[in-house]
């Protein structure tokens, strides 16, 4: 069985394996939330569902996801976090495999919701390496493991659409589920095990998350600024595979593919995300991440209306690593907080950039039907926009005191 968690004045640093294991595994675990999105229109004809409900399929992915924010991740601050994990990771390869077997549109529907919730254990995960890490290691490890997290979501849509192109749908979820078994084995042997000794209930634990949001100033910034960062992220993933396929470019799908591998480089920036918050650059390395996203829309209208593929590579790539030092930079400064509460807070500073990510997928199709792609790149430079608008108010006296005093307290 694996040594528990030394204390904070003891815990050596976390080795290179680990970190490894820790980082594939949240990748693997967040694509199953975006294998579906550039197969909805494939699965749609072969379950036969009606137009109007295609959309189901990533919204009740998502709602379910959102439900696993707020009911399972909790947890993480009340159950030993080895076997949390684990036994939320048998569960969601339950459900892969139901979803990659049912033959019915009410049973698809129901495994839709079970992988979402489910696929919340990627968010045990984080904040459980920050507990493995000594302080003045914990921005590194969670820089690492969020790179892979990064790297599951924007290599999710390309490796569905190949592996559907080659052997159906069904094959994506079939071969996941697989792949959530070999993890829960991996992990049950790998991770050390943390044992939590909380006073509160499970009731109490749920009712403290709205009192915890109205008392975290910074849970509330952090979470603003990623959510207007993340609505950016979404609308532009959304949108570009329409603009790819129109005519300016006519890609085919393989070729979108590639063009998502291509913009998927940008979440190498987190490793070095960390490290910046290690050395307490955390605040203007803040400032350059909004400022890359707000770039990246100008270099992307620029590439569309020039009709250079070249251009648009390097705006993708550029709002990718802003996206990715941004929430890094916000997940360090979180986990810095209260150790006792690091799975709520994480918790809730994920369904808080994650309703932006919503907003911004919505606002996408709407965008480019309403103007095309300038009007899409306007949309997405808008986000932006808002949140340099918060980061400004950093720099009032009252903001620049608590700042002041947060870096000392770090």
């Amino acid at each position: 069985m694996p040594a528990p968690i030394a204390s904070s004045t003891q815990q050596p640093p976390v080795s290179f394996m680990m970190t490894f294991v820790l980082a594939v595994s949240a990748g693997a675990i967040v694509a199953n939330i975006y294998y579906a999105q550039p197969l909805d229109g494939v699965i749609g004809a072969a379950l036969h569902l009606p137009p109007w409900a295609v959309g189901l399929v990533m919204t009740l992915m998502q709602v379910g996801y959102g439900l696993g924010l707020a009911f399972l991740v909790p947890l993480g601050d009340l159950v030993e976090n080895r076997r949390l994990i684990v036994a939320i990771l048998l569960l969601n390869a339950a459900a892969l495999f139901g979803l990659s077997l049912t033959s019915t549109i009410s049973a698809f529907f129901v495994f839709i919701l079970l992988v979402g919730i489910t696929s919340s254990a990627v968010q045990v995960i984080i904040p459980f390496s920050a507990h493995l890490a000594p302080a003045r290691q914990r921005g590194q490890v969670v820089g690492n493991v969020m790179s892979g997290l990064l790297m599951g979501i924007m290599l999710s849509r390309p490796v569905a659409s190949f592996v559907t192109h080659y052997g159906g749908w069904r094959l994506v979820f079939g071969l996941s589920g697989g792949l959530m078994l070999a993890l829960a084995l991996v992990l049950s042997f790998a991770l050390p095990s943390f044992p939590r000794h909380s006073e509160l209930t499970y009731r109490k634990i749920l009712l403290s998350l709205g009192p915890l949001l109205l008392n975290v100033p910074e849970l509330r910034r952090r979470g603003g600024y990623q959510a207007a960062l993340f609505g950016a992220f979404s609308l532009f993933w959304t949108a570009v595979p329409l603009f790819l396929a129109g005519p300016t470019f006519s890609l085919t799908q393989q070729g979108i593919g590639l063009f998502a591998l291509v913009g998927a480089g940008g979440a190498f920036i987190a490793p070095l995300a960390g490290r910046m918050a290690d050395r307490g650059w955390s605040r203007p390395a803040t400032g350059c991440a909004i400022i890359m996203v707000l770039l990246a829309f100008v270099l992307v209208a620029i590439g569309g209306a020039m009709g250079s593929m070249t251009v648009l590579v390097i705006g993708a790539l550029l709002l990718d690593a802003g996206v990715a030092l941004n929430l890094v930079l916000s997940q360090r400064a979180i986990y810095s907080l209260a150790a006792d509460i690091r799975a709520r807070l994480n918790g809730l500073f994920i369904a808080l950039f994650f309703i932006g990510g919503a907003i911004g997928s919505a606002l996408a199709s709407f965008a480019y039907a309403l103007g095309g792609w300038p009007a899409t790149c306007f949309a997405g430079a808008g986000f932006a926009v808002l949140a340099l608008a918060g980061y400004a108010t950093e720099f009032t006296p009252i903001r620049r005191l608590i700042w002041q005093k947060s870096s000392a307290a770090e």
